[in-house]
């Protein structure tokens, strides 16, 4: 049996999705990728992940809605670190108010992601 942490990751673009997964996979993560938060919220359904990282802008459901179902219906306290172009201030603070752990503005350092992951999941 592998003891690798899992993390979901909802991101809409194929290029960031791939280097974070190989950025976070090189760290020891079992990545699983959604490309939107349909997808995303089957992965944590099926999984149970130990993180979860989200784009806010994805297709279908949100990264907002992804949220709001992690902590209302699933009612479960994963760390979640959510990712948004800059500029999009009302929706970092819905994405707080609905049960965010922690918050990027994108572009980001994905050295910077990893420092993030590996602290919520110490």
């Amino acid at each position: 049996m592998n003891n690798l942490k899992k993390v979901v990751l909802a991101e809409d673009n194929s290029t960031l999705s791939l280097l974070l997964k190989f950025r976070l996979e090189k760290e020891g993560y079992e990545l699983l990728i959604a490309e939107d938060g349909k997808e995303a919220i089957e992965l944590i359904e099926t999984h149970e992940p130990q993180l979860i990282l989200t784009d806010i802008m994805m297709p279908f459901i949100s990264g907002l809605e992804v949220i709001s179902h992690v902590r209302n219906k699933l009612k479960v306290q994963t760390p979640i670190i959510v990712f948004s172009a800059a500029g999009q201030e009302e929706m970092v603070l819905k994405a707080f108010n609905l049960g965010a752990n922690d918050f990027m503005g994108k572009p980001f350092s994905p050295n910077e992601l990893v420092i993030r992951v590996k602290r919520l999941l110490a």
